[in-house]
């Protein structure tokens, strides 16, 4: 009894790290920001007003800024989630069937998420402004010659091609591992079976390989809601406010422009609902899909 009451404390211990520092910078930041949600506090003076749910009214009838940046968002979650696990998939399986140099271009594409993501933002923009506007005008090719981050139309997927491009090593490596941990034996008995290689890929490699797309799914749905730093160093919001996300309305309503911190946190807690809703749903639609595969 002694010994599992001692095995039981330095477990304690061992966690107790951990849990002060979730508590410390996630918690508890997350109760106060929920109480300040119903304030009109500016986040500077002391004085402040209890206003109830006066900020989430506001921030959906009265704030087209905040409906146009969630909007703006909703459409880059759901293409950044399409492509960059369509991608990453497609590399994974390509790779795999690979018998050589497999170390080579899992490394290649891995490089870019090891990469900081301003650091590469930025060689991005160099390339949105200066590399392929000279290649346009060296090869000729008009239809490159666009304002690829100042023309609302094309900035969008200039975006979402910095994003691809960045986020596919990482769902790339999850998507090998699932990939090798599906037996051989029920890749040669299909292959002897006549399977077709789409047939292999529909009815052994996507089931076996399910838990690996809901990991991805999930780890794509959470960072592109709450992406900030690739859309701020490539167009900063603009033009005006055509790619503006929500992470950056918020941050703008608090210490940028408003100063209005309380109705900033109800935006950020909006988020935060709308992000644990989402991620409910899908984890649950998922992990149903595992069991039945």
């Amino acid at each position: 009894m002694l010994r599992k009451n001692k095995k039981t404390i330095s477990l304690l211990l061992f966690v107790l790290p951990a849990f002060a520092m979730y508590l410390l910078f996630l918690a508890i930041p997350m109760i106060q920001g929920s109480y300040y949600s119903l304030t009109n506090w500016n986040g500077l003076n002391k004085n402040y007003s209890f206003v109830g749910i006066k900020n989430y009214i506001e921030a959906f009838t009265d704030d087209a800024s905040f409906i146009t940046s969630l909007l703006f968002t909703a459409k880059y979650v759901i293409f950044a989630v399409i492509f960059q696990n369509a991608v990453a998939l497609l590399l994974a399986l390509l790779i795999e069937s690979q018998k050589r140099l497999k170390g080579f271009f899992r490394t290649i594409f891995f490089l870019p998420s090891m990469l900081s993501p301003i650091i590469s933002t930025f060689v991005w923009v160099f390339v949105f402004t200066k590399v392929i506007p000279e290649i346009a005008k060296a090869a000729g090719w008009d239809f490159l010659k666009v304002s690829w981050l100042g023309d609302p139309s094309v900035s969008f997927w200039s975006i979402l091609t910095v994003s691809v491009w960045g986020g596919v090593g990482m769902l790339m490596i999850i998507y090998m591992s699932a990939i090798q941990g599906i037996p051989q034996h029920l890749k040669e008995a299909a292959t002897i079976d006549g399977v077709n290689p789409f047939q292999m890929l529909r009815f052994i490699t996507m089931p076996l390989i399910s838990h690996a797309l809901t990991i991805c799914v999930f780890l794509t749905l959470n960072s592109s809601f709450k992406v900030y730093d690739l859309v701020y160093a490539l167009t900063n919001g603009g033009p005006g406010r055509s790619t503006q996300v929500i992470t950056m309305n918020i941050l703008e309503e608090a210490y940028q422009r408003n100063f209005r911190y309380g109705f900033a946190s109800a935006k950020a807690i909006i988020l935060f609902l709308i992000i644990l809703a989402i991620t409910l749903i899908q984890v649950s639609i998922m992990k149903k899909k595992e069991v039945e595969a």
